[in-house]
């Protein structure tokens, strides 16, 4: 059934003129039928680099809005438009505007897991790849608003040494689910093995304390973005890594490394929106080219300010 599905999706991407990209967290049979995986960051270069008049955005919502607002006169198809985000979820533009009212001079940084009109109203955007980069690229006289994950933005701040930086108090229900006593057991249990931590982890601030205590292994422990864990793995000498992230990371990190060993600090840590797009839908989705994800010519105008700074940096 899947090989049937998978043979028409390819026939119809053809016929679409279509590109196919996928994010790290989707199910390993819609990884495969991609063009490009990868992180927030690189499906948002790719999207906007791209020639395809149409394309399907295997991710989230507000990953569609992004595809969207870069390419204005391509159609932006996600093939399930109930594939939200618990994090973007966590702030409206009423409650940013309500928040830069009372910080006037501040600059506003927005991880690109937010809404279309949440982008709007910020300065920057960023990814967990190039948080660091562009906090960093921001005068360090100016008070900054960072939002909405508060676990990333606390690792960024202390990255940074960035003292005037507010933190919005939002978290990814995935990642917030991964608690330092999931990685410390199954730490336990491979001895030998580097960790990886995704930054957004709600175990990532008891990681810096444990790093800097001692407890863990600095040079064996890495606090890193999706595509910092590909990096990573590819050519550290290690062959057994724990990660915290959600699981289907691993099915990249292992099919790119075939002989090493990638074990999930938590199993449970599933995403059931990025699950829900599916071969089946991305072949509806090419067939009919629908759903179609627009954004408001307004609220695009003013968001691509912030994307465009967030592809250029870093």
């Amino acid at each position: 059934m899947d090989e049937t599905v998978r043979e028409e999706i390819l026939a119809w991407k053809a016929r679409r003129a279509a590109v196919i990209l996928a994010h790290n967290y989707q199910l390993p049979e819609v990884q495969d039928i991609a063009d490009v995986v990868g992180d927030s960051l690189a499906l948002a270069r790719a999207a906007s680099q791209t020639e395809a008049q149409v394309i399907v955005l295997c991710g989230v919502h507000f990953m569609a809005e992004t595809a969207a607002i870069l390419n204005p006169n391509r159609i932006v198809l996600l093939p399930d438009v109930t594939a939200g985000c618990s994090l973007a979820d966590t702030i409206t533009v009423e409650q940013l505007r309500a928040w830069k009212a009372e910080h006037p001079t501040a600059t506003v940084v927005a991880y690109v897991n937010t809404t279309a009109a949440v982008k709007a109203e910020s300065d920057y955007c960023c990814t967990s790849s190039n948080a660091v980069a562009v906090v960093q690229a921001i005068p360090p006289e100016e008070e900054i608003l960072f939002l909405p994950d508060m676990f990333l933005g606390e690792y960024v701040r202390q990255t940074t040494g960035r003292k005037n930086m507010h933190l919005w108090p939002g978290e990814c229900h995935v990642h917030a689910g991964i608690a330092p006593g999931d990685v410390e057991l199954t730490l336990a249990a491979h001895p030998t093995a580097d960790l990886l931590v995704h930054p957004e982890c709600g175990c990532t601030t008891a990681m810096m304390y444990l790093m800097a205590s001692g407890v863990l292994p600095p040079e064996r422990t890495h606090l890193l973005s999706t595509s910092g864990m590909q990096a990573y793995s590819r050519q550290a000498q290690a062959c057994e890594f724990v990660v915290a992230t959600e699981v289907d990371m691993l099915y990249r990190l292992r099919r790119e490394n075939p002989h090493k060993n990638f074990v999930p600090a938590d199993p449970e840590a599933i995403c059931q929106y990025m699950k829900k797009i599916t071969l089946p839908k991305v072949l509806r989705s090419l067939q009919t080219l629908q759903p179609v994800v627009t954004v408001p010519p307004e609220i695009a105008r003013r968001a691509l300010r912030a994307l465009e700074r967030m592809v250029a940096i870093g």
